[in-house]
C-alpha cells in the first residue's frame, strides 16, 4: 500500500490525542505532550479495504475532537454490550472443558471402563485438538465476521458436549475430547485479540481480567453445580438410573452452550466500525479510540513478512515459554482439583465447596491486578510477577509439606494460592493485544503462545501419576518448576521492553502519538513503527 497522504483542513485542537498520550510516551502511560504541534493537520491515510476500520478512522479525523463525555459514553456502551458476551462465552468454554473433572467424581471413569492413566490421556487430547486448530481460528476471526465465526464454533462444541453423554468407551471419549478442543480453540485467543479491537491500551487490562475472571466463576459454578446434583440425588434418594449424575452435567452444559452460540452468531459485532448497537455517528470515534494504541485493529489479508517477524521476536518466545510454564500446573488443576481436595480427607460435597473458595481468590486477584494495571503506569509486569511469586509459594507448600492429616489445611491453602496463576496468564495475553502491532504479527504471536499453552496442558495431566494419587507428588514438583520458569521469563521480558523504550527515545526522540496511531492503522508492526512505545 502506498504511503502517500493528502492533508485535511487543520483541526482546531488535538485534545483527543493529548487525552490518549498515555500509550505513546516513554513510560508507557502518563507523559509530557509539549512536543505536539497544535497547528499540525491530521493526515488522511490512503484507503485500503484490507485494514479494517481505516475508512472510519479517516472519517473520525474530520469530525473533530473526542470529548471526555463522548469517550465515556462510547466506552460504557461497548462495556454494556461486549463484556457480558465475552464473560459468558469464556465461562461456558471453561465449564465445558473441565466438565470431565466433575464427571470423574461422579463415576464417569468407571462407566467408560477407563483405568490407569487413560483419564489423564482423555484430558490431554483436548489440548492436541486445541493446538492444531487455534492458528486457523485466529486467521478466520480476522478474515471473516468474528461474531459468526465464534458463534458457529460455540454451537458445534455445545453439540460435542452432548455427544459425551453417548460415549461408550475410552476411544469415544478420546475422539470427542479431541474435536471439543478443535472447536473451543476459537474462544480464549479470539476474545483476547478482539479485546484489542474495542479498547484503548489503558482500558484493556481491566476488561481482559473481567472477562477472564470467567475461569474463576466457571470453577465456582461447576463446583456448585456438582454439589447441587450430588445433594439432589442424596436428598431424594435417587439412583443413577435412568440418568447417571455424570451424564446430567453434559446435558446441562451442552444445551446452554448451543443457545449461547446462536446469541454470538447474531449479536456479536465484527468490530467498532460495523457495530449496529453503536450509533452511526459514534463508530468513527470508537475506531479512533482504538487507533490511539498504535497497533491498528485487524487486517483481512495475512502479511507473511509480519508473520515471520513474529517468529524472530524475543517477546514472542519469552511469552510462549512463560505460557508453557504456567500451563503445566493448569493442566493438573483443571482436571484433578476435585481429586486433590478429596485426597485431603474431605467429602465430595465439601471438596466442591472448598474448590469454590479457591476460585473466589482467582476472581479477586484478577480484578485487583486489572484495576492496578489500568490505573497506575507500568504496573502490568509487576502484577504478573507478584502473581507468579504467590504461585511459587503455593506450590512449595504442596510440594514440601508432609502429607499428614495435620498438614491438610496448610496444603489446602497452598492449593488455593495457585489460583492466582491467572494474573500472569491474563496480563500475558494483554501484552499481545497492546504491545504487538500488525494483526498478522499478533495472530502468529498468539498462536505460538497458545501452542505453549496446549503443550503445557498436555504435559500437566501426565505428571499426575495414578500411582501417586491423591498426593500427586510428581505433579506438585512440576507445578513449582513451571511457575519458577514463568517468573524468569516475565522478568526478562520486563527488562527487554524497558531497554527498548529507552533505546527508541535515544535514537528517534520523543514519540509522536499522532504518527504512531497512523502507522498502526496502516498495519505497521511495533518494530516498524518508530513512534510506538511499549507499556510495561
Amino acid at each position: 500500500m502506498s504511503n502517500n497522504i493528502t492533508s485535511a483542513p487543520p483541526l482546531p485542537a488535538l485534545n483527543r490525542y493529548e487525552s490518549e498520550i498515555s500509550d505513546f510516551t516513554t513510560d508507557g502511560e502518563k507523559g509530557d505532550v509539549k512536543h505536539l504541534d497544535s497547528t499540525r493537520p491530521d493526515p488522511i491515510l490512503e484507503e485500503d479495504e484490507t485494514n479494517v476500520g481505516l475508512a472510519a478512522y479517516n472519517e473520525s479525523k474530520l469530525q473533530g475532537d473526542i470529548t471526555p463525555e463522548q469517550n465515556k459514553r462510547i466506552r460504557k456502551r461497548i462495556d454494556m454490550f461486549l463484556l457480558p458476551l465475552f464473560l459468558i462465552t469464556q465461562t461456558l468454554q471453561y465449564l465445558d472443558k473441565t466438565a470431565l473433572n466433575y464427571a470423574k467424581v461422579f463415576g464417569m471413569e468407571t462407566a467408560m471402563g477407563m483405568s490407569g492413566n487413560q483419564f489423564s490421556l482423555g484430558a490431554a487430547i483436548f489440548y492436541i485438538g486445541y493446538m492444531v486448530s487455534q492458528p486457523g481460528w485466529s486467521y478466520l476471526l480476522g478474515r471473516w465476521h468474528a461474531g459468526r465465526v465464534l458463534g458457529g464454533s460455540a454451537f458445534i462444541w455445545g453439540v460435542l458436549v452432548l455427544v459425551m453423554v453417548w460415549s461408550k468407551n475410552f476411544t469415544h471419549v478420546m475422539v470427542t475430547r479431541f474435536l471439543l478442543g478443535v472447536f473451543e480453540a476459537a474462544v480464549t485467543p479470539g476474545l483476547s485479540l478482539m479485546t484489542g479491537w474495542w479498547y484503548r491500551r489503558d482500558e484493556v487490562p481491566l476488561r481482559q481480567t473481567i472477562w477472564y475472571s470467567a475461569v474463576g466463576w466457571g470453577g465456582m459454578i461447576g463446583s456448585l453445580m456438582a454439589a447441587g446434583i450430588q445433594g439432589c440425588y442424596a436428598d431424594f434418594q435417587l439412583s443413577d438410573n435412568p440418568v447417571p449424575r455424570w451424564q446430567l452435567i453434559f446435558y446441562i452444559l451442552g444445551a446452554i452452550t448451543m443457545a449461547m452460540g446462536l446469541v454470538l452468531y447474531f449479536f456479536l459485532a465484527d468490530g467498532p466500525s460495523t457495530a449496529k448497537w453503536l450509533p452511526a455517528k459514534d463508530r468513527p470515534m470508537a475506531v479512533q479510540r482504538v487507533a490511539a494504541s498504535g497497533v491498528g485493529v485487524k487486517t483481512t489479508n495475512f502479511n507473511w513478512n509480519h508473520g515471520l517477524q513474529a517468529l524472530k521476536d524475543p517477546k514472542n518466545w519469552l511469552l510462549t515459554v512463560a505460557m508453557f510454564g504456567s500451563s503445566v500446573p493448569n493442566g493438573v488443576l483443571t482436571n484433578f482439583s476435585g481429586s486433590i481436595i478429596k485426597g485431603l480427607g474431605f467429602s465430595t460435597l465439601n471438596a466442591a465447596l472448598l474448590d469454590c473458595a479457591g476460585r473466589s481468590l482467582q476472581v479477586i486477584s484478577l480484578l485487583i491486578a486489572g484495576i492496578v494495571a489500568s490505573r497506575f503506569a507500568n504496573t502490568r509486569l509487576l502484577m504478573m510477577t507478584i502473581g507468579n511469586l504467590v504461585c511459587v509459594l503455593g506450590t512449595a507448600l504442596m510440594s514440601f509439606l508432609p502429607f499428614t492429616p495435620a498438614n491438610n489445611w496448610p496444603r489446602l491453602v497452598g492449593f488455593w494460592l495457585v489460583n492466582v496463576q491467572s494474573v500472569g496468564f491474563t496480563i500475558g495475553l494483554v501484552m499481545v493485544s497492546t504491545n504487538i502491532g500488525s494483526y498478522s504479527k499478533r495472530i502468529v504471536t498468539s498462536s505460538c503462545i497458545f501452542v505453549g499453552y496446549c503443550v503445557g496442558n498436555i504435559v500437566g495431566p501426565l505428571t499426575a501419576l495414578e500411582s501417586e494419587a491423591p498426593r500427586y507428588q510428581t505433579a506438585a514438583y512440576c507445578m513449582l518448576a513451571g511457575y519458577v520458569l514463568k517468573t524468569i521469563c516475565h522478568c526478562t521480558l520486563w527488562l527487554y521492553m524497558y531497554r527498548e523504550n529507552k533505546r527508541r527515545d535515544r535514537v528517534h526522540g520523543v514519540a509522536d502519538p499522532l504518527q504512531a496511531a497512523d502507522n498502526g492503522m496502516r498495519g505497521q508492526t511495533e518494530n516498524e513503527n518508530v513512534h510506538f512505545r511499549y507499556v510495561l
